[in-house]
């Protein structure tokens, strides 16, 4: 049996559409569902058994399970970058992760957990998924430093050396409808486009950088799902792993891209930037892949262009789930 933890979530729900298409279905899907319509997700997916997540953590802590687990995806948390509350944070993202960790490497089941770019702050310290250089890491929320949190406690623990942390960059494609204002900007220009037929980007306030021109790793969920599942098959591979593309672009690129595929002229309006995040705002992502490649993972990312037609013909337009 396979665990998805977030299973009902973006990433998680995309993993366990992989998984099905490799005819796995012997699954156990691990959320909380609440009322943002995420529940819609799972309609198109094969799994055997849906449990809340508090009730996941007392089965664990009780004991419940046999040695029928042989991976668990740890993909659920709160991932809302405006979160201000530390303490629920701490719970959530921090403590949950630390006993399924501690409960996987007892019991010798495959764990595949979910950290972060967040941790890497403004990035002026690079963005490169070395062990060694966590503790040098400064992320500008919450949420970052949650996940950070964890992967110090798992490499002062040595529990690095048999699990992965994966430290997605900006994740965009189906599935991610329900996540409000945490939805890729590849949905948000996509919605913009039909209400006003135009987008609004933040405007530059920093001369290396034009309007529109500030940077990002974007990368299409169906490719970070495929770079997630390489550490299902490959489990002597561990630590800590950037999925990214490598091949950072442009807001601009990424708004002309949706325009292309919607068949429209881009239209796009330069806005200021509000007060409360110009000090932290990132003008600069790029994730390091170097170390996922010398790990063996040899898959080619698709370019942005074609990723962002798939997801506004195929999933947009259509209103389609993985």
């Amino acid at each position: 049996m396979i665990i998805v933890t977030g299973g009902a979530g973006f990433i998680g729900s995309a993993i366990i559409a992989a998984l099905n298409k490799r005819h796995i279905n012997d699954i156990l899907v691990v959320d909380q569902l609440g009322n943002d319509g995420r529940w819609k997700n799972l309609r198109n997916l094969s799994f055997t058994e849906y449990v809340e997540k508090e009730d996941f953590l007392d089965m664990v802590i009780d004991e419940q399970f046999d040695d029928s687990v042989d991976a668990v995806f740890h993909l659920g948390a709160c991932s809302d970058t405006t979160e201000t509350n530390a303490s629920f944070l701490i719970k959530n993202n921090y403590e949950y992760t630390k006993v399924l960790a501690s409960w996987a490497a007892e019991a010798d089941i495959r764990f595949i957990y979910a950290s972060s770019a967040a941790t890497y702050g403004d990035g002026s310290r690079g963005f490169i998924d070395n062990e060694d250089e966590i503790e040098n890491l400064r992320p500008l929320n919450m949420y970052g430093y949650s996940k950070q949190l964890f992967d110090l406690w798992a490499k002062n623990t040595d529990l690095l050396e048999k699990i992965v942390g994966l430290k997605y960059f900006n994740v965009f494609g189906p599935n991610e409808y329900h996540k409000a204002n945490m939805r890729s900007f590849v949905m948000k220009a996509f919605e913009q486009i039909n209400a006003s037929g135009k987008v609004c980007l933040f405007k530059s306030y920093i001369p290396e950088y034009e309007d529109g021109g500030q940077i990002r790793d974007f990368i299409y969920v169906r490719d970070a799902v495929d770079m997630t599942l390489f550490f299902l098959d490959n489990p002597d591979a561990n630590g800590i792993f950037n999925i990214g593309t490598g091949t950072p672009r442009t807001w601009k690129d990424l708004v002309n891209a949706v325009f292309a595929a919607m068949g429209k002229k881009p239209n796009i309006e330069f806005v200021d930037m509000p007060d409360s995040i110009k000090n932290q705002y990132q003008y600069y992502t790029c994730a390091d892949i170097s170390k996922i490649r010398e790990a063996g993972c040899d898959k080619e990312t698709t370019s942005l262009e074609s990723a962002i037609r798939d997801y506004v013909l195929n999933y947009l337009q259509k209103n389609e789930y993985l």
